[in-house]
């Protein structure tokens, strides 16, 4: 596999060749036929998502199953390992061993956060903010984290009873300002727990 298939955008989980041995599309030999692969995944798993009885439940929704099966969905047509947990450490995210653990934390939490609807911490779009910014910092999968983490963030808020986020306005797996402002907002968080940057930017 040659081209540019190795070279990924500002923020992206390096795609190491032993992730690459397990692509399944055999005409897949640039960065952009990846981008153009995935995309259609994701958005055949975005319908499914919008209908199916499991992503519309709370108590169905936040399992770590349920995250699993929705990474399947997005990206099951392109990699091999879809909806399984990687097993190696990347340049960002929870050391693989501790990654189930972690996820079932955060849900566990979003569940405690939610079992009152009247008396939410937060606003429903800043927890389901809060929500997409820690799975992110999990990232615990091989590729697509950022996309897994902001479709949950959209089927959680759309629970609450709030319309999905719109994240920009324009795709944010190829360069550009809309994918800046993204990474800035993310790192807003990390770094100073800010997470206005993220909401403005969830809904622009």
């Amino acid at each position: 596999m040659t081209g540019d298939l190795f070279q990924e955008p500002e923020g992206a989980t390096p795609l190491s060749p032993g992730d690459a041995k397990r692509l399944i599309p055999t005409w897949v030999a640039t960065r952009a036929d990846l981008n153009a692969a995935e995309q259609e995944n994701v958005a055949r798993a975005i319908v499914w998502a919008s209908t199916s009885a499991r992503m519309g439940s709370l108590a169905s929704l936040m399992t770590e199953e349920s995250m699993k099966t929705l990474h399947r969905h997005m990206f099951g047509d392109v990699w091999k390992w879809a909806g399984s947990h990687r097993r190696h450490d990347t340049n960002m995210g929870a050391h693989w061993p501790y990654i189930s653990m972690r996820v079932c934390e955060l849900l566990a939490d979003a569940l405690a956060q939610t079992a009152d609807a009247e008396n939410l911490p937060w606003p429903a779009d800043e927890l389901a903010v809060r929500f997409h910014h820690r799975l992110v910092v999990i990232h615990a999968f091989a590729n697509g984290n950022g996309r897994h983490s902001r479709l949950a963030g959209d089927l959680l808020v759309h629970v609450l009873g709030e319309p999905v986020f719109t994240w920009g306005s324009e795709s944010l797996s190829t360069p550009g300002e809309a994918r800046r402002a993204y990474l800035e907002a993310l790192r807003m968080a990390d770094s100073q727990f800010d997470y206005k940057p993220l909401l403005e930017f969830a809904r622009s």
